[in-house]
């Protein structure tokens, strides 16, 4: 079993800090946006008339803060505070998998529409068969102290995440790369599959086609001199005093992480594309509000709830452009399926329906979120309603259900069964959206009968280590940014959710792989989201609509729906 939570390949924004994508990482807090302003939280709020849509440039940057303006060399984005293993693979959190998208570049990314291209590869080529890939490297490609970026390198990256002893979040093994499993049982010296063919090309070869593995074998890099210096099979326990001295090929260097406060970045005169314009970059993770950093010139650039309230809002600052966003991720309750009560398919659904999601997500936000029902975005080609149940909020047919599995409603109103009281112990993150949820979940929760204990973490790292030792029922967490829709639902499949095995997921995951098709793969995920969305193994919760805000001296920023800001940072200019 890895050590991950939950699958994810790049992570969402959370508590209005942006984060950056990077592949392989864990979940985040789940967390519509701050900056929100309701009433009762359990009524209706006003909904959005006019969500943005296209970019509004800053209308008067005279009134940015000197604390901005004296900023000439750097850049301020706020971040929940890494753990500090910025090793690519082996992050302990979503937040340190950010740290790492700047300091790394990967040999294949998305594109606007989420299918591959080349990165920090000059090229790649498939095979007709589709079971063999080549990828080109540059020639004059570097890390960040200067030493080359060979094919020695894609291969002991690969080797290295072939290990048994590798026990972080990629699982590289899903690739079924010619000889990898042997390798991993110990059985083979080296991996069949993978072929150095000259210093700048290297190929693998897999067993069977996958449609994911582009992205999957073409990502970050790992220095085999410094990373590989003291490799020995079966003992990677050394990789540990890296971790926090990172070695890349991205576009940033580290130069200090000061826990609770920063993470300062300086520009890499080694990139591969030319050294960025803007010297040095600072993660801001000390905690405080937003609108203030924002408001101050603090920070450059911070994401909100897509409200027109908010929107309104930061055209009124005027110093700020404001960028429409909508990522590839989704939100949901992650539950504890070794506890009884969750492991009741009636007792899922019974929480779905009883829990009011349009109030919290969609009305609380002015219409910026949309109720999730399966494991993919609606931006996503995989996406569809059909044959999806929508759980509107039903207490009635809560009851229904909750009566039917044998849940009899007590004398203090809380449901019981076999002496046992149905309660739900759930864990969230400290946040303006947590509070609203909490507050329509215990009214919603006491109507149908389920006690409801709320535990709040100001630090994500915190929660992550409650859900680890698995004292909970719920947990609110929101996906990274999915690249393939294989990965919003690869956590279904691959032991990341314990107590969960259903073997038609597995088969049909098997079966979106096995063809680039797209059509072929529509018609597969539909079938699968279908059974996701009646045995509910999590509780989907939202889809995000968001605005950034950046300073209005920035050029060239834009936010990928499936990369972050890693994207476009080394393109970005503070104009003078």
């Amino acid at each position: 079993m890895r050590k991950r939570i939950v699958y994810a390949s790049s992570l969402l924004l959370a508590g209005s800090l942006l984060l950056s994508a990077c592949s392989g990482e864990s979940a985040s807090p789940a967390d519509p946006g701050t900056g929100t302003s309701v009433g009762d939280p359990s009524g209706e709020a006003p909904a959005a008339t006019n969500l943005l849509t296209e970019k509004i440039p800053a209308s008067d940057i005279s009134k940015l803060p000197q604390t901005a303006v004296q900023r000439t060399d750097t850049v301020i984005v706020g971040l929940t505070d890494p753990s500090g293993s910025f090793t690519p693979y082996f992050s302990q959190s979503g937040y340190d998998g950010n740290v790492a998208s700047l300091l790394y570049t990967s040999l294949i990314s998305s594109d606007a529409e989420g299918l591959p291209v080349a990165d920090y590869a000059e090229s790649y080529d498939v095979s007709e068969d589709g079971l063999t890939y080549t990828f080109h490297l540059p020639e004059k490609g570097t890390f960040s102290d200067g030493s080359p970026l060979t094919s020695e390198d894609v291969a002991f990256t690969w080797t290295l995440l072939h290990d048994k002893a590798y026990d972080g979040d990629t699982d590289i093994t899903l690739m079924k790369v010619k000889g990898g499993l042997a390798y991993k049982e110990g059985k083979a010296d080296s991996i069949e599959g993978i072929n150095i063919i000259d210093p700048y090309t290297i190929s693998v070869t897999l067993e069977e086609p996958n449609a994911t593995a582009l992205l999957n074998l073409g990502g970050n890099v790992l220095s085999k001199a410094y990373y590989g210096k003291d490799y020995k099979f079966g003992e990677l326990t050394y990789l540990q005093k890296l971790h926090s001295a990172p070695l890349g090929n991205g576009p940033y260097i580290l130069e200090k992480f000061l826990p609770g406060q920063e993470v300062r970045f300086t520009a890499n005169e080694h990139y591969l594309k030319g050294k960025p314009s803007v010297e040095r970059f600072i993660y801001k993770t000390s905690q405080g509000d937003t609108w203030q950093f924002l408001e101050t010139g603090e920070v450059d650039l911070a994401s909100y709830t897509a409200t027109q309230e908010n929107i309104d809002k930061l055209k009124g600052l005027g110093y700020v452009d404001i960028l429409p966003y909508t990522p590839s991720t989704y939100g949901y309750f992650q539950l504890n399926l070794e506890n009884e009560q969750m492991k009741e398919k009636e007792v899922r659904q019974a929480i779905t329906y009883g829990l009011n999601r349009q109030a919290i997500y969609v009305d609380a936000n002015q219409g910026a979120g949309e109720v999730a029902n399966i494991p993919a975005a609606p931006i996503s080609w995989s996406y569809t309603e059909e044959g999806i149940n929508p759980y509107e909020y039903n207490p009635e047919k809560a009851k229904e259900l909750l009566d039917a599995a044998g849940w009899t409603v007590g004398g203090d109103g809380i449901r019981e069964k076999d002496g046992k009281k149905l309660s739900i112990h759930y864990l969230g993150s400290k946040s303006p959206a947590t509070d609203i949820f909490i507050a329509v979940a215990k009214e919603n929760f006491a109507e149908i009968g389920i006690d409801f204990q709320p535990e709040v973490f100001a630090d994500f790292n915190a929660l992550v280590s409650k859900v680890e030792s698995k004292d909970y029922d719920m947990a609110a967490f929101s996906t990274p940014m999915l690249r393939d829709p294989s990965e919003g639902v690869i956590q279904f499949i691959d032991g990341s959710l314990p107590g969960y095995d259903n073997p038609k997921v597995k088969e049909l995951y098997a079966k979106g792989l096995a063809t680039v098709d797209t059509e072929e793969r529509k018609a597969v995920y539909q079938e699968l989201y279908q059974i996701l969305n009646d045995e509910l193994p999590v509780i989907f919760t939202f889809y995000r609509k968001s605005v950034y805000a950046n300073n209005g001296r920035l050029e060239n920023v834009s936010i990928s729906p499936y990369q972050g800001i890693a994207q476009s940072l080394p393109e970005w200019k503070i104009e003078q």
